[in-house]
């Protein structure tokens, strides 16, 4: 199948964009609009153009004659919801997917205060129109934004370049080191004319030394008149192209291509002219200087910006338009084969063939190209294919090279299909080989936060330091957050360290040192109860119910034992177990106490003549009273274990770099009300051994019970401001302590005495002693 192909010129004008397609469809020797006259023309599909208003005008008069067009020019979100009606097909993405890639490729690279060059017409609005916001939903402000004049003509530019002054820039806007383009394929030359274009390259120029990033519509080209002009202040730019592959023996193809008199190829001559600014010369006449086309010159001699070499996007998408026509056309053809073909010299040609009749074989086309890519277009009728990045690197002799650094992938929804090889980008060398910077203001170091600059962008701000408790731990944050519940805050507050488990342990010198204490005490307790066994029959040791007296000293061994309790990190069992069984052991060494001071008050009352109070004075009550007493505070100790039983817990808040585990005591209500039930016996044996304590020598025990209870209520009225104003293992020492204490109070006012009797003074301890010392 042999495709012919007409190709015209739209002139960048509207007006000429519609004589040209009238052209092709009616023109044969005479123009006569909307009649065939003559020859008739087969026009069966037009492949163009590139700008979207081109496009457009094209679209206006094919649309009436149902003629496919293939565009191979990007357009906007809302140009594209124009054509769906329309019989239209893109060869490239619309520009949605563009838009977004220029956003991931600012926010790869940190770039929040950019500047804009956009063309001064309606497709730079609406470029502005969708940008903008977006700048605003991903962090991103705009420095400036310059419009550039659209003239039509080259001469115009001309005589521009001679009338512009340079674009002005202020201070503020040179920290956009960023700039993005945007405009049609000539929009370099006419920002070209719009700067000045010999200061390109001087370094007092505001523009020079910028990233540039150029959208896909924009052409890097030059035209003869002006292929002196360089692109070094483009050097770096970085590129959003219309994805290519190389196609096999096309460069090749090119190498060989020679234009030759003998050619009826007149086009390609006067490309050949303009390109390597030379003249063919007549037939028959002789070479006049130096300036005669050859037909030697080869087209990779000359610069990229007059003819690239290899096959760009809009080349490849033209290509495969083609190839897509030509794949629709055999389709229809085997569809039609049912009809005898009409043979037409050594050619077929398909009878009755309409333009409109390629539209539902070009719907559904899919067809693998030469480079090895399935082209198909999707329910939008247009190839899902994305955009490639480039990057420019310029050369001396004016030329460039587009180097491939990335693509831009079709999404679905809002996910992130952006790739970029920065070890592959060449960047201005104003930059040092430094990856660029374009913000309005110095980031903000981790450990602090965003300020807003008030009456101006939120791109320029101060950096304040993150308050107490919180941190940043990346640099430009919002605001500052607070660290994990088991984590806190650095010194400087860019990390979180974990906190450290917090509780009294063996291993740690204040445990070691309650623990030694709590034994010492434990082990001289147990001598004591030795001693009183083994001198259990000598008076000392059987006056004042020497039943209560081991039961006190069995009390006050497990009272030290108890403080065990507290030591070591809490668990399930010790938490149920340490306050109850502390305060119904103490409850137990108290009662005994008060039991054996109103025994001793009832027995000097019991010597008075005429006195009932002798039938009250006997071991019976004396262990009621303890019996009882202890089982008050049993009592109290049920309630709180079956209503609101201690548990471990995590202090988490008390101490910013620690966690403190705990026992959490269920109900504080019922905490001290045993702590208070047991100061209560404590404050009646204080009271009943105070009244006692002038009873005569022999029954002097009950001035060492007064002092005991004495320091004993002292201890634990101390205990609860010092228990409530500490945290973790501090309140659990001073637990420890008041029992220690107290304990070992107990224990050297009662025993201790007695004790100094039995060991070192034996002639103390017998009946005769006692009853000399009673008279």
């Amino acid at each position: 199948m042999t495709l012919g192909f007409h190709i015209c010129d739209t002139y960048y004008d509207a007006r000429m964009t519609y004589r040209s397609t009238l052209d092709l469809i009616f023109k044969s020797h005479r123009f006569f609009p909307n009649y065939k006259c003559a020859t008739e023309k087969n026009l069966l599909a037009v492949i163009g153009g590139l700008g979207s208003d081109t496009s457009f005008h094209l679209m206006d008069v094919l649309a009436l004659y149902k003629i496919p067009q293939l565009s191979y020019g990007s357009f906007t979100i809302d140009e594209t919801e124009i054509i769906e009606v329309s019989p239209f097909y893109r060869m490239v993405p619309n520009e949605d997917l563009q838009y977004m890639g220029i956003i991931w490729l600012l926010q790869h690279f940190r770039w929040t205060w950019v500047g804009l060059f956009v063309v001064d017409d309606n497709r730079g609005e609406q470029f502005l129109k969708i940008l903008e916001p977006l700048f605003s939903r991903h962090g991103i402000c705009s420095a400036f934004t310059k419009r550039i004049p659209q003239e039509a003509h080259m001469e115009d530019f001309i005589n521009q370049f001679f009338n512009k002054s340079p674009v002005d820039v202020s201070f503020q806007d040179q920290k956009a080191g960023t700039i993005i383009m945007y405009g049609e394929s000539l929009i370099i030359l006419r920002l070209r004319v719009f700067i000045h274009s010999e200061y390109s390259g001087n370094t007092e120029n505001p523009l020079f030394g910028k990233v540039w990033i150029v959208t896909t519509q924009t052409d890097f080209i030059l035209a003869g008149s002006l292929r002196g002009w360089d692109f070094q202040m483009f050097q770096g730019a970085i590129l959003f192209a219309i994805h290519t592959k190389e196609v096999p023996g096309f460069r090749k193809f090119l190498q060989n291509k020679i234009p030759t008199r003998t050619e009826r190829d007149g086009f390609l001559q006067n490309f050949w002219e303009q390109a390597f600014d030379c003249s063919f010369p007549d037939a028959g006449m002789p070479v006049m200087d130096d300036d005669t086309c050859t037909g030697e010159e080869r087209l990779e001699n000359l610069p990229a910006g007059l003819f690239e070499i290899h096959m760009t996007g809009h080349s490849y998408s033209i290509y495969n338009a083609v190839y897509a026509l030509a794949h629709a056309l055999h389709a229809m053809d085997l569809a039609r084969s049912k009809y005898k073909p009409k043979a037409v010299g050594n050619s077929v040609e398909l009878q009755s063939l309409q333009p409109w009749q390629l539209h539902m074989f070009l719907h559904d086309i899919s067809f693998n190209n030469s480079a090895g890519e399935t082209m198909s277009f999707n329910d939008h009728w247009e190839m899902s294919a994305g955009f490639d990045i480039m990057n420019l690197v310029t050369f001396p002799n004016n030329s460039f090279q587009r180097i491939e650094v990335g693509s831009v992938a079709p999404y679905a929804a809002d996910r992130k299909v952006i790739t970029i090889s920065e070890d592959k980008i060449v960047w201005h060398r104003y930059f040092n080989e430094v990856v660029p910077l374009s913000v309005c203001n110095e980031c903000c170091h981790p450990g602090h936060q965003k300020k807003r600059k008030e009456g101006e962008k939120f791109c320029c701000y101060d950096c304040a330091p993150c308050p107490d408790g919180k941190i940043s731990n990346q640099t430009d944050m919002e605001d500052c957050f607070q660290c994990p519940e088991d984590q806190y805050p650095s010194k400087n507050r860019s990390q979180c360290h974990p906190k450290i488990i917090h509780f009294l342990s063996y291993k740690e010198p204040l445990g070691k040192g309650l623990a030694s204490v709590t034994a010492s005490f434990s082990f001289i307790t147990t001598l004591v109860f030795a001693t009183f066994i083994k001198h259990k029959d000598t008076p000392i040791v059987k006056a004042n119910n020497r039943d209560l007296t081991y039961i006190l000293l069995v009390s006050l061994l497990l009272c030290f034992l108890s403080s065990l309790l507290f030591i070591g990190q809490p668990g399930n069992v010790s938490c149920l177990l340490r306050q109850p069984t502390f305060v119904i052991i103490f409850s137990v060494a108290v009662s005994c106490m008060l039991a054996k001071t109103t025994i001793v008050s009832l027995a000097f009352m019991a010597t008075k003549p005429g006195s009932r109070v002798k039938k009250w004075v006997g071991k019976k009550v004396s262990y009621s009273i303890a019996v009882y007493c202890s089982l008050v505070q049993l009592g109290f100790c049920t309630v709180w274990l079956s209503t609101f039983p201690p548990f471990p817990e995590l202090d988490i808040h008390s101490v910013n770099e620690e966690i403190i585990v705990q026992c959490n005591e269920g109900s504080v209500t019922m905490f001290y009300c045993v702590l208070g039930y047991m100061g209560l016996l404590a404050i009646s044996s204080f009271i009943v051994a105070f009244l006692a304590h002038k009873l005569p020598d022999s029954f002097n025990e009950a001035k060492f019970i007064t002092f005991s209870m004495l320091a004993f209520c002292s201890v634990w009225l101390s205990f609860v401001p010092t228990y409530l104003s500490t945290r973790g293992k501090g309140m659990v020492a001073v637990e420890i302590f008041s029992i220690l204490t107290s304990s070992a109070v107990l224990l050297g006012c009662i025993f201790f005495p007695k004790c100094y009797i039995i060991l070192l003074r034996p002639e103390l301890n017998s009946r005769e002693q006692i009853m000399k010392r009673q008279h």
